[in-house]
């Protein structure tokens, strides 16, 4: 007795009220959920499913309500076993039938899906979540609920067979609030937002982007962006011309999600194959063993043969690539274009200037008299087709860390002086200062093919879906404009907390008493912050960027243990649900102002080149714009006794921060 209007997208495989599933035999309720699910249905699942059935029908006499069975959660890649809504409670069941303990990993799954609904699922925002994890085995289930969390999520209760019929009860009787509509509660919408990993994975399941992320009414939106793209993709194709676009967006907003989803739609297609090439090699370096771990797993939930590691890691490089290795390829062969037709380029205002690039091919590969700048050689490689080409530039604002990034400038002035037979689309924030690209845009000057696509600017941060507009807040806070800043700030605090300390301990306990489930927390600093180390924070440890991001809890290298503090090379392009920053004083307050400084031997001198500056102030940039639901800030008091820790260099930082209006700790 399905409930009437279910989904298209198939929330649920089985939905029903709670007596029409009394009701109904269990042979028909199997045959709702092996027919939906459209895979082979082995013996080990369907013995799940019959004892959750009747554990449920057991436990769910006189319960008022609607049951939902294998409910799809888009954003995790898995189904929730079952979900009761009854009166104002929605109870998220995680069955481990034949388990006789309760373990770890399995109740921060409960978690994982609780908060998933309560931050992602429409109808699920405003009301109670009681998760429960059902070890049928399990001999001491929990006796009551714990008091829930500030956004009405209680912490997942144990249950056995026994016992989950008293946990449904106790959860209706706890929940306050109007009777939910259970049908429209099935049909609601579903806007996640994903992580970079976690859409990476999903989009490379061949998943679209639509399926994974947020479609805010209103906003200027992922989707629409793609279709941007792919619609100046299928022209240049069409027409037989040569395109290049520019993409731009806040941090966070899911730049280098439009880029996976254009690279994965073209993905193995010969005549449009897209390939996504990135010069970060940590964020390649995660994503690819992200995907690697991720197909591992799917395969083994399968069943049958399963791939050797290093086979799925050959398939993965195509669809992944460092852009430093798309280039020698064309260094390689001179005159044969690259297998793709599209080139997606992720942070392409950091691609390297003329002196830099020829200072490479010099010392590195040795290539004399090299005088073209990263973005023209990549142009020069593209426009080797005698057809069509589309390259696709992301980019971030305030974003340069290294030196010898040429900034999107050089990709601009490339088009004008070599390129001139390409179309250009140009997003309308291009011309911003965070962009530093005015100056070469007005070098194009009128050319009839160059167009704006408001459609091309990503306004809104996804990364921090709790509060949408911190990246403006931080922008604000570095400008030093200070009205701005605690503007955004009051209305940021209400949804994604910050807090100041001068504690790094308390600030570590804070971040951990924030995470719930498997959310990740970690630790991270300024490259240049040398004098953490009295903290016990020592910047020069090489993190491995994928252990710190991708390795489980257990794991010393991973970022949960907060022993290891990655920098702004190792996170930029990354994320952390929560993040403890430590401020050193290679940037300080003083007099009002921003000073820089670089520790030299035994003390800081002034850093007085301006180019020198602006990365040190992006790399804070990248340091404050990394969490998702919260950050702690901690800032040194000092010890007048260390003339390289002199509370001076620290006090003003501290007052400034507070005085936008960060709580204290």
């Amino acid at each position: 007795m399905s409930l009437p209007n279910v989904p298209t997208r198939q929330s649920a495989y089985y939905s029903a009220s709670i007596a029409g599933f009394l009701a109904e035999g269990e042979p028909t309720v199997l045959g709702h959920l092996a027919g939906a699910s459209g895979l082979s249905i082995d013996g080990k699942q369907t013995e799940a499913w019959k004892e959750q059935i009747r554990v449920l029908k057991q436990s769910l006499n006189g319960v008022d309500g609607s049951l939902f069975l294998e409910f799809d959660v888009p954003r995790l890649g898995s189904r929730i076993d079952g979900v009761v809504v009854a009166q104002s409670a929605v109870v998220p069941i995680e069955f481990k039938v034949g388990e006789q303990r309760f373990s770890r990993p399995d109740y921060n799954q409960a978690w994982d899906y609780a908060l998933d609904l309560k931050n992602f699922h429409e109808a699920s925002r405003d009301t109670p979540i009681f998760p429960v994890l059902c070890a049928t085995g399990a001999t001491s289930p929990d006796a009551e609920w714990r008091a829930p969390h500030a956004d009405g999520v209680y912490p997942p209760r144990k249950a056995n067979a026994e016992s989950v019929g008293d946990a449904l009860r106790s959860a209706v009787q706890l929940a306050q609030g109007a009777a939910i509509d259970a049908a429209a509660w099935g049909r609601a919408s579903y806007r996640p937002s994903p992580t970079i990993v976690e859409a990476a994975k999903a989009l490379y399941a061949r998943h679209s982007v639509q399926n994974i992320a947020r479609s805010d009414a209103g906003a200027r939106n992922l989707h629409a962006t793609s279709s941007c793209v792919e619609e100046i993709i299928a022209r240049s194709r069409a027409n037989r011309e040569k395109s290049i676009v520019f993409v731009t967006g806040v941090p966070g907003a899911g730049k280098t999600l439009v880029g996976l989803n254009i690279a994965t739609q073209h993905l193995g297609k010969d005549d449009t194959h897209a390939v996504f090439l990135s010069g970060n090699g940590p964020l390649v370096n995660v994503l690819r063993e992200a995907l690697v771990e991720d197909d591992l797993a799917r395969q083994k939930a399968m069943g049958g043969e399963v791939e050797r590691k290093g086979k799925i890691r050959q398939n993965v490089k195509p669809f992944i690539q460092n852009v430093h290795h798309f280039r020698d390829e064309g260094l390689r062969d001179t005159t044969r274009p690259p297998a793709e037709h599209v080139a997606i380029f992720d942070e392409a205002q950091r691609a390297w200037n003329r002196e830099k690039t020829s200072l490479f091919m010099k010392q590195r590969k040795g290539v004399r008299d090299f005088a073209m700048s990263e973005p023209e050689f990549l142009l020069s490689y593209m426009d080797r087709h005698p057809d069509w080409a589309v390259v696709v530039c992301l980019v971030g604002g305030g974003q340069e860390i290294h030196t010898g990034e040429s900034g999107i400038g050089a990709w601009l002035d490339a088009v004008r002086e070599r390129f001139p037979h390409w179309h250009t689309y140009l997003s309308p924030e291009l011309h911003d200062s965070e962009y530093a690209a005015g100056q070469a845009i007005e070098r194009l000057g009128s050319r009839a093919m160059v167009e704006t696509q408001y459609a091309l600017h990503l306004a809104v941060s996804m990364r921090s879906f709790r509060a949408e507009h911190v990246s403006g807040m931080v922008k604000a806070l570095l400008d030093t404009d200070e009205d701005r800043a605690r503007e955004i700030l009051a209305d940021v605090q209400r949804r994604f907390p910050i807090v100041l300390t001068r504690d790094r301990t308390v600030g570590k306990q804070w971040v951990k008493q924030q995470a719930r489930g498997n959310e990740r927390f970690g630790l991270l600093a300024s490259s240049q912050a040398q004098r953490l180390k009295a903290y016990c924070i020592d910047v020069r440890v090489n993190v491995d960027p994928v252990k710190y991001f991708l390795a489980p809890a257990s794991d010393t290298r991973s970022s949960y243990y907060l022993e290891d503090a990655a920098t702004e090379f190792q996170t930029q392009g990354l994320e952390l649900d929560w993040t403890l920053v430590s401020w050193d004083a290679d940037l300080r307050r003083h007099n009002g102002a921003w000073s820089y400084h670089n520790f030299r031997g035994d003390r800081w001198t002034m850093v007085h080149n301006t180019e020198r500056q602006r990365y040190l102030l992006n790399a804070y940039r990248v340091l404050l714009t990394r969490a998702r639901q919260g950050m702690a800030i901690f800032v040194p008091k000092g010890r007048k006794s260390d003339s390289t820790l002199q509370p001076a260099n620290y006090d003003e930082t501290y007052r400034y921060l507070a005085g936008l209006g960060i709580p204290t700790m």
